[in-house]
């Protein structure tokens, strides 16, 4: 569902012949926005982990389990739980960029620029330096976790489930207007991760190459950004709040 509208709203805005041609960025920020709330609404069973950045920052942060207390469906956090929950969410990340393709099927036919084709599908850098483009995810990432570790503190702690949707929502949109320009803000490896596989499989036309050089960064920046947030948020927040 993430993916699905995330994504959805890339295409609505980028694609050849489409009704939101040329929409802007506010508009792919909000889109994104309630892509997430209703990717939460309807995961609130595991915790509503859309993203192994928050999923791993909870960990750095000491969660020992994962998943909702309310409905039963908790599991010990483990080795086996983290890398169930984050292939579980690359899984639902290629089928949401599947359900994208379907969709706008004849607008990637029309669509003559393959850049425009990709950028539905994962993210990529409007000026290519990996190391800035890494630290611009790291800050990112951090945000998104820290803030999300921060609404736990003034909830019950149960994961993304127990904050309510909008909230988390509301924060995607601001990440994604403040700090989305250099990288397009993945902050989230799967969401990247897993379309970039379906745009390189699926038989898209014209599609050109899936950037595989600049992969690395929109996993390795949010996953090291979740680590660092989830660690600081040990010290910082007991003090901020």
């Amino acid at each position: 569902m993430l993916v699905l509208l995330g994504c959805g709203v890339v295409a609505n805005v980028a694609l050849a012949k489409n009704k939101g041609l040329g929409g802007g960025f506010l508009m792919v920020n909000i889109g994104w926005g309630l892509a997430v709330f209703a990717g939460v609404i309807v995961s609130y069973a595991s915790g509503a982990h859309l993203n192994p950045a928050v999923t791993v920052g909870l960990v750095a942060n000491g969660a020992t389990e994962f998943g909702n207390a309310a409905l039963g469906t908790t599991v010990a956090v483990s080795a086996v739980s983290v890398l169930a929950y984050i292939a579980a969410q690359l899984i639902g990340a290629m089928l949401g960029a599947t359900f994208v393709w379907l969709a706008y099927k004849q607008h990637f036919d029309g669509e003559p620029d393959a850049a425009n084709k990709l950028g539905v599908f994962s993210t990529g850098p409007a000026i290519r330096s990996y190391g800035w483009n890494l630290v611009t995810e790291i800050i990112g990432t951090f945000v998104l976790v820290f803030v999300v570790i921060g609404f736990g503190r003034n909830g019950d702690g149960g994961g993304l489930a127990a904050l309510g949707a909008l909230p988390v929502a509301l924060l995607v949109i601001g990440i994604g207007a403040s700090l989305g320009g250099p990288t397009g803000y993945a902050i989230n490896p799967a969401r990247d991760l897993g379309p970039r596989i379906m745009h390189a499989v699926l038989p898209i036309k014209g599609k050109g190459g899936s950037d595989w050089s600049y992969s690395w960064v929109p996993v390795v920046g949010p996953l090291l950004g979740g680590l660092i947030a989830g660690w600081s948020a040990l010290v910082l927040l007991p003090i901020l709040t």
